[in-house]
């Protein structure tokens, strides 16, 4: 088998599984892109394992500590050893939920994620690109699904040298419908509907931030399917505003409403951050403000400019809270730090003039599970906050 050489002090040694391009100090049998290699330290010991890809800055990522090949097989053990563990360490409805994230599940770029009687996957690495045959036939002789459809759309492709494409790999063309959960009803549009068809990582904390809800004036912020502003406001809330620029997104969640039997939202199609000043100006205010925004920052370089959208939003909405209201907030991207994204409502809080006081702290459903050695699998943030009475 071909395969690296790594330096010392690489970050494999202290163990992510990550292998970039600096850190390799050779490389030895000629591997191709995509292949499987294995890797061995400075003194010729082996570590594993590995996916490969030269045009990445990632070269290799490392899914075994032994010498290990990607059948089918495999493969089928893999996403069957994910499946129980969801089963077994979780309370998840696996017919609506991420089977398989990732690294997190041994399955370096790969993503299953099911609904109901339909899968869809992620690719989101060469090697598991060139694999995706395997893959779908491992599926089948899982899960045994209508139909699985690869939503390989995703930007992160084109860093592995990938083309953005949606591809019906067995099935037909799925009609949209509709899957419940709890108590909303959400439209499961698997081809072009958000991510893989829905915001699985946020089901659970819907429900959870809707406790702060009865008998409230809520405005709910990127709503995008509604599913904050429905749960609020099925679990009695006065009223509910709900923004999202997308005009799509906003009859989705419109149809979702009326399929959950939701009623006294209004639904309004537009800029997030142009309403906030809007209310500013109008001198309305709120007891709950809920901002879910899509990720302003898919890279480090963009991390200063991000932020300063963040606290944008966040002086705004703290300006419209009245005392002892709520401002619920999350960010899903990893190159926001825990500490950044605080630091960012400090620095919201002093120049807004408002006290808080810290409630709870949200994360990803456990269908995403976290490997706290690689900080990468831990992207969404949340935090809720009480705005203090003046002292």
């Amino acid at each position: 088998m071909p395969g690296l050489i790594i330096k010392p002090r690489a970050r494999i040694f202290h163990g992510h599984e990550w292998v970039y391009s600096n850190e390799i100090k050779k490389t030895f049998g000629n591997p191709n892109p995509g292949d499987i290699v294995s890797l061995k330290d400075f003194r010729d010991r082996p570590l594993g394992s590995a996916i490969y890809n030269p045009k990445s800055q990632i070269v290799a990522r490392r899914f075994s500590r032994r010498k290990q090949d990607l059948d089918t097989d495999f493969f089928i053990r893999r996403i069957n050893r994910a499946i129980n563990w969801r089963k077994d360490k979780t309370d998840i409805d696996v017919s609506l939920c991420r089977i398989v994230w990732s690294e997190s599940d041994g399955l370096p770029g790969l993503i299953i994620d099911r609904y109901g009687d339909y899968v869809v996957i992620q690719t989101l690495t060469l090697a598991m690109d060139l694999r995706i045959e395997k893959i779908s036939t491992a599926i089948m002789d899982v899960l045994s699904p209508k139909g699985i459809i690869a939503r390989n759309d995703s930007p992160s492709r084109i860093a592995e040298g990938l083309d953005q494409e949606t591809i019906i790999l067995t099935g037909g063309t799925p009609d949209i419908f509709h899957l419940t959960h709890i108590n909303t009803s959400f439209t499961i549009d698997l081809l072009t509907g958000q991510k893989t068809g829905l915001y699985l990582d946020q089901l659970d904390n819907y429900k959870k931030v809707s406790q702060f809800a009865p008998e409230k004036i809520v405005l709910d912020c990127f709503t995008n399917q509604g599913g904050f502003a429905l749960s609020c406001s099925l679990n009695g809330a006065n009223s509910v505003t709900a923004i999202d620029i997308s005009d799509k997104a906003i009859q989705t969640a419109q149809n979702n409403a009326h399929k959950s039997g939701a009623k006294q939202i209004e639904w309004l199609q537009a800029n997030v951050f142009d309403e906030l000043k809007t209310y500013d100006s109008e001198g309305r205010n709120f007891d709950l403000i809920i901002l879910d925004p899509p990720s302003f920052t898919r890279n480090k370089k963009s991390l200063s400019d991000a932020m300063r959208g963040y606290k944008e939003i966040h002086l705004r909405s703290l300006k419209l809270l009245n005392p002892g209201g709520i401002l619920v907030t999350f960010t899903c991207s990893h190159h926001v730090s825990n500490r950044a994204f605080l630091d960012m409502i400090r620095s919201a809080s002093v120049d807004s003039k408002r006290n808080l006081r810290l409630i709870e702290e949200y994360t990803q459903r456990a269908d995403h599970p976290v490997n706290p050695l690689i900080p990468e699998t831990s992207y969404l943030k949340g935090f809720s906050f009480e705005v203090l009475p003046s002292w």
